[in-house]
């Protein structure tokens, strides 16, 4: 059965993947209740680069879920950053497209994913209900996917010279203070 709600966006089908991965040959019985919890506001996210946080309130406990994701691929990296340059600053299924077609998918790569409830498999409902919650942030604004996978900090650190997008904000660790103030 289809659920709408969640990755009805290329960036957010990526999460629901997670949840869901196409190569599994049994339904797993956790799924409706990590989509209720999710569908609830039950569920509250953290992003930050390379990193999400997430809480549960499930029964009595509130479970603490932290997942890291690994930074984008260069040639990924490097798709998008030139598609996103000029006035283009809405990331579409297009542009998920044309990675795909250049055989660099932006899918994100979990590095770490643990969970503070007793369930020790990495799959456990607050892990899949922090997926479905990140899939419906990510179909509402499509640059969360790029910020959870750490975009800003790659592409300032990226040496192709047409791989530069204008950003908006600047990095504090990106900054040098020996640039701005002198020692006496």
């Amino acid at each position: 059965m289809a659920d709408d709600d969640f990755g009805y966006t290329a960036w957010g089908r990526d999460w629901v993947r997670l949840a869901q991965p196409l190569r599994v040959t049994r339904p797993d019985p956790r799924l409706p209740r990590a989509r209720a919890l999710a569908k609830g506001a039950k569920v509250a996210v953290t992003i930050s680069a390379g990193r999400v946080r997430g809480t549960v309130e499930h029964g009595r406990a509130t479970p603490e879920v932290r997942i890291e994701v690994a930074p984008m691929s260069s040639p990924a990296l490097n798709i998008i950053t030139a598609q996103l340059r000029g006035t283009q600053t809405i990331l579409t299924d297009e542009m998920y497209g044309a990675c795909i077609e250049r055989g660099h998918p932006p899918v994100p790569i979990l590095t770490r994913v643990e969970c503070s409830c007793s369930d020790s498999t990495g799959r456990c409902v607050h892990v899949l209900a922090v997926f479905y919650d990140v899939a419906r942030r990510v179909d509402d604004d499509p640059r969360l996917a790029l910020d959870i996978q750490d975009f800003v900090r790659a592409s300032s650190g990226s040496t192709h010279e047409d791989a530069a997008v204008p950003q908006r904000w600047t990095a504090l660790d990106a900054l040098d203070p020996a640039d701005y103030f002198t020692v006496r």
